[in-house]
């Protein structure tokens, strides 16, 4: 029998045999789960011989959910994340109309996970579409309950939207709705608490793992209430909080306004020999440029919901695909997470034995760091990375390598746990 994960004083206890929700997921998501359960499996007990292991629970959510229960996300799967705080998921399909939204955002929204982490590196042997892909080594805290995505929106032509738009123009004076008749509205939230705690998650991050910046990612040039708060409320919290960590682009900016630009510079310089965390923010247009010419440049990346949406992708396209992209949403504050593949359900390939359980291994591989349990996720690393120097991996991979060895999903599987 296993035991609850709980959370006390800021930090997770973690028992040796803990209770794991899982939930299976869409088309391809029961293949690589039963790849991705296997591979944990094994890892785990490789690395502590047998003294620790996983009671893994299953959870419905999705069209599997539907089929059995009625419901989409059933109130026993929102229980279950709820008490055993962290879990794992595979891609789940959104009801097409009506209902949720999408299952994903209900799930963060209703465990409050506000950071969306998607850590971006390369594996040797993977091809890409970038000269030198060693260079792109990136952790992306994206804020995961606010901004358009926080869903408050209405369809054109329906009595709330006319409501809204005369409340606007006749009580706020708003003038630039352009077409008011045939225009949906939606509303951006972004609150200085929201991006706080985000951004203050990111700066931790950083220092514990003596990392060299946090880029706060914005459109604060346009949008200067909303992502433009965002970036000033990031600045002022290094320097309330981290006084002593870190070193803002805003300190340097008004030491080159007091002195000259070699003075700003040096002190730029002295705070990086001190190892302190340059707090430094730029605009989303020209960071997603950015990453192409220059991705050494960045390290740590704090940004809103929609701009990190696009720079996840962009990333994990750079390094090879979303389909070796993890992915975990975090509250910090409570110890929930839920860890999920950030790929689609690939319908089309599913029950083929052709899916890619990558995306969900190292998603599970966070899992097991955020546990504690690193020894696993260094097996599984290293072993994926083996496998794809000797240009061994599932069809999406194979393909693009030079002498690629295109494996099946349970090929790919045995094939991971030997080079385990």
């Amino acid at each position: 029998m296993g035991e609850k994960i709980t959370f006390s004083h800021g930090r997770l206890q973690v028992p040796n045999n803990p209770i794991i929700p899982f939930i299976e997921g869409d088309g391809v998501g029961k293949e690589i789960w039963q790849a991705a359960q296997t591979i944990f499996d094994k890892a785990i007990e490789k690395a502590y011989k047998g003294q620790r292991q996983v009671s893994w629970h299953e959870v419905l959510a999705g069209e599997k959910a539907f089929n059995v229960t009625g419901s989409w996300l059933p109130e026993e799967t929102m229980q279950a994340f709820q008490s055993y705080l962290v879990g794992i998921k595979g891609p789940l399909m959104t009801p097409v109309g009506g209902g949720i939204r999408s299952l994903n955002v209900a799930l963060r929204q209703a465990l409050d996970l506000y950071v969306c982490l998607r850590p971006v590196r390369w594996f040797r042997g993977v091809e890409t579409p970038i000269k030198q892909p060693e260079n792109v080594n990136m952790t992306i805290f994206r804020e995961n309950t606010e901004d358009i995505y926080a869903g408050i929106e209405w369809m054109q032509g329906t009595p709330e939207v006319k409501k809204l738009y005369q409340f606007l123009s006749t009580e706020m004076a708003v003038t630039k709705i352009r077409f008011p008749e045939t225009s949906s509205l939606a509303i951006k939230p972004v609150s200085i608490e929201g991006s706080e705690r985000l951004i203050r998650a990111a700066i931790k991050f950083a220092i514990n793992h003596r990392l060299p910046s946090v880029t706060l990612v914005h459109k604060g040039n346009i949008m200067k209430f909303t992502e433009g708060g965002f970036k000033l409320w990031g600045y002022a919290l290094a320097e309330r909080e981290f006084a002593t960590k870190t070193f803002t682009m805003q300190q340097y900016e008004q030491i080159r306004k007091d002195t000259d630009k070699a003075q700003a510079d040096h002190a730029l310089l002295e705070a990086q020999k001190a190892g302190k965390v340059v707090i430094k923010d730029v605009i989303a247009d020209a960071f997603l440029q950015n990453t192409l010419l220059k991705p050494a440049d960045y390290s740590v990346i704090a940004t809103l919901n929609l701009n990190g949406d696009y720079i996840s992708d962009q990333l994990a396209a750079m390094v090879g695909g979303i389909g070796i992209a993890p992915g975990a949403n975090i509250n910090y504050l409570t110890g929930h997470a839920i860890f999920e593949a950030t790929h689609g359900t690939a319908p089309d390939i599913a029950g083929k034995d052709q899916a890619n359980p990558s995306s969900l291994l190292l998603s599970g591989v966070m899992l097991f760091d955020y546990l504690g349990w690193t020894k696993v996720g260094q097996l599984i690393t290293t072993a994926m990375e083996k496998l794809f120097q000797q240009q061994k991996a599932t069809i999406d991979l194979a393909r693009f390598m030079p002498n690629g060895q295109t494996l099946s999903t349970q090929a790919f599987t045995h094939a991971l746990i030997e080079a385990m």
